[in-house]
C-alpha cells in the first residue's frame, strides 16, 4: 500500500492561517502528476508549528481532497507517546490510511524505549504505521535490529528511512521481511535505496518534480536502469537545491515561485534567503519547472 513516491506535502499559509483552498489544488496536482501517495503533517508540512486543530483540520482536508484515488499517510509522531496514539487516532478517524511516527526526538530513548513507544501507539490504534528514521531531527537511530523487531508486529508496515547511511539501510532491508516496505527519505538516495531493495520513497522534491519522481521509480521498476540513472542525474540539481537550507525553507519557497502557493512559512523558520532564492530561480529554469 505505501510503495512508488509518495509527496511529503508543504502546508499553504495564507495570513497566519492554513490556507485550504492551495491545499486541496496541490493534492489534485499531484495526483495528476500520478503520485503513489500523499503525506500531510510531515517536517515538510511544518506539523511542529501546526496546532493540533490545524494538524487534525489538514489530514482531514488532504482526505477529502484525495477522494480514495491514492493513499493517505498522516505524520502523527511525537516525543510523547500518549500524544502520538491521541494524534493517531485522529488521524485514523479522519480516514488516513495510514500513519508515518518520527522516532520520538529530544528524549533519546534507548532501543527498548523505542520499541515501546511504537507498540504501544500500534497497540493502541491498531493502525497502519510508518516508522520514521531521522536521526539529524531525532538525536536518535534506529538501529536495524529494532526496526526488525518492530517489523513483526502486524501493525507496522514499513519504515521510512533517512539516516543516509546505505549499509545500514542495506542492513534492515536483509533483516526485515519482503512485504514491509523500506522507503527512501532523502531525495538523492532515491535511486540508490531502490538498487538495494528499497520500494520508494516518501519524498520533499515531489512537491515540485512529481512526475520525474514518479518516471524515475517506474523506470527502476521496469529494467529500465538507463533511464533510472538518467533521470537521477537530471534532478540532482533540483535534490541539491532543496536542501541548501533547513527542509522546508526551500521547497516551500520553489512551490511558491511557481504560483501554486503563498510564500508564507512560520516561524522559527524564516522566508529563504536571497542569494538561494536567486539559485533556486535559476536551477527550476533550466529544469524547465518555470
Amino acid at each position: 500500500m505505501f510503495e512508488g513516491i509518495l509527496t511529503a506535502l508543504v502546508t499553504p499559509f495564507r495570513d497566519g492561517e492554513v490556507d485550504e483552498s492551495a491545499l486541496a489544488s496541490l493534492v489534485e496536482r499531484q495526483i495528476a502528476a500520478g503520485i503513489n501517495g500523499l503525506v500531510p503533517c510531515g517536517s515538510t508540512g511544518e506539523s511542529a508549528t501546526l496546532s493540533h486543530a490545524e494538524h487534525s483540520r489538514v489530514i482531514e482536508l488532504v482526505v477529502s481532497a484525495a477522494a480514495g484515488r491514492v493513499p493517505v499517510v498522516a505524520g502523527t509522531g511525537s516525543n510523547n507517546t500518549r500524544e502520538a496514539i491521541e494524534l493517531t487516532r485522529k488521524a485514523k478517524e479522519a480516514g488516513a490510511d495510514g500513519a508515518l511516527l518520527l522516532s520520538p526526538y529530544y528524549n533519546k530513548p534507548t532501543q527498548a524505549g523505542i520499541v515501546a513507544h511504537y507498540e504501544a501507539v500500534a497497540d493502541a490504534t491498531l493502525f497502519p504505521l510508518v516508522l520514521y528514521n531521522i536521526p539529524g531531527r531525532t538525536a536518535s537511530n534506529i538501529a536495524p535490529e529494532t526496526i526488525a523487531r518492530l517489523a513483526e508486529h502486524p501493525h507496522i508496515v514499513g519504515v521510512k528511512e533517512a539516516c543516509g547511511d546505505l549499509d545500514q539501510i542495506a542492513h534492515v532491508i536483509a533483516a526485515c521481511p519482503d512485504d514491509f516496505a523500506v522507503v527512501s527519505g532523502d531525495d538523492a538516495l532515491l535511486l540508490p535505496m531502490l538498487a538495494i531493495g528499497g520500494k520508494g520513497g516518501i519524498s520533499t522534491s515531489s512537491n515540485v518534480v512529481p512526475a520525474e519522481l514518479c518516471e524515475l521509480e517506474r523506470a527502476w521498476r521496469a529494467g529500465d536502469s538507463s533511464r533510472a540513472r538518467e533521470l537521477h542525474y537530471r534532478l540532482l540539481p533540483i535534490f541539491d537545491i532543496l536542501f541548501c537550507e533547513t527542509n522546508p525553507i526551500p521547497v516551500k519557497a520553489a512551490v511558491a515561485l511557481t504560483g501554486a502557493i503563498g510564500d508564507e512559512i512560520r516561524l522559527p523558520l524564516t522566508p529563504i534567503s536571497q542569494p538561494n532564492r536567486e539559485r533556486l530561480q535559476a536551477v527550476l529554469k533550466e529544469a524547465g519547472v518555470l
